[in-house]
Formats: structure tokens, sequence, C-alpha cells
């Protein structure tokens, strides 16, 4: 059962504001679903955005963020719980710990740092949680056919399909999950 999730993305909004439309639905069906949110403790671009909507909404949101980006990602002095650590490994330990499953939405290298992060943990069977992959206006398009190619050219251990699922919406996501047995995934 999925009680608490991690979300990853940009701590920039992106160019195209379907980014911010869907990081906006997505915190709301979060509240919504009663689940608590986990994601890295910023008040800017997409980060702040998805944390805005879950307290908007009555939803629980705890923050992880690192000392050196307090200021850069504008830490969130409005959401239930801010919790400072020492780096970026520990903020990502803390964040995948703490959640029942991942959202990752558009951003950059550090969303797909804690994107293949993930997706070798599940390989190594640090843990089996599921990752879920927003492709917003096909942001990940290219992203996805990488990893296509890689598993076709056998640099993969396992069908990089098992690990992570792909949608193009918030309501597709939680269609998904309500679909199978209230918060819980396929």
């Amino acid at each position: 059962m999925i009680l608490s999730v991690a979300v990853f993305c940009g701590s920039r909004p992106g160019k195209n504001s379907l980014y911010t439309h869907h990081a906006n639905e997505l915190g709301e069906m979060i509240a919504e679903r009663k689940l608590k949110l986990v994601y890295g403790g910023g008040n800017a671009g997409l980060m702040g955005v998805v944390a805005n909507a879950v307290i908007k909404n009555g939803g629980i949101v705890t923050g992880v963020i690192p000392e050196i980006l307090r200021e850069r990602e504008h830490q969130h002095d409005g959401i239930s719980e801010l919790l400072v650590v020492a780096d970026m490994h520990v903020r990502k330990k803390m964040i995948y710990d703490a959640c029942d499953a991942a959202f990752v939405l558009p951003g950059g290298n550090g969303t797909l740092d804690e994107l293949f992060e993930m997706l070798t943990w599940n390989t190594l069977s640090i843990h089996d949680k599921k990752i879920i992959l927003l492709n917003s206006g096909g942001y990940y398009k290219h992203l996805i056919s990488h990893l296509t190619k890689m598993q076709q050219e056998g640099f993969l251990y396992e069908d990089w399909k098992k690990s992570l699922m792909i949608f193009d919406t918030p309501a597709a996501i939680f269609s998904s999950m309500d679909a199978n047995t209230h918060q819980s995934l396929p």
C-alpha cells in the first residue's frame, strides 16, 4: 500500500507551462488521497509548485534539503516538516527511505540523478519501490528511447519497464492507482 510518495522534479519551472500545470495537479491529487509528500524541501520551480499544492489542499509535506541548497532552492518554510541535512547523499537516502513510491516529473541533472539512483537500487534489490515517470508533453521521450537502446545493447540486467512506469498525466497515474486496489500500483 502506498502511504507516502517522493516527488523528484526541477527546482526551476521549465519553459512549458504544462510542467507547472501537471506539478500543481499532482500535488492536489496527492493531498486528495491523503498521501504524505516527501521531497527536496525547496520552494522554487516545480518542487515548490507540488509542495504548495499539497499544503493548500490540506496535505502533509516533509522536505529534506541539504544545507548548501537552503538559499539556492529557497527552503520552504511553510511545509509540515523541513529537515536540513549535511549533503545531497543524505537527502536522497532519507527521501528514498521515507517513501513507498516515487514520482519523477520534468527536471534537470538532479532529477535524472535521483531517477537513475532509484532504478539502480531496484536492480540491486536495495529496494523495490515503484518509480513513476510523468512524461509531461513528451518531456522524457528521448530518455525512454535511450533506456530501450541500453536494454537492446545488453547493458541492463533486467527490463527497465519492471521498475519504471510511464504516464502522460497525473490523472492517468492516479487512475492506475485507483484501479489497482486503492493506492497500490500494479
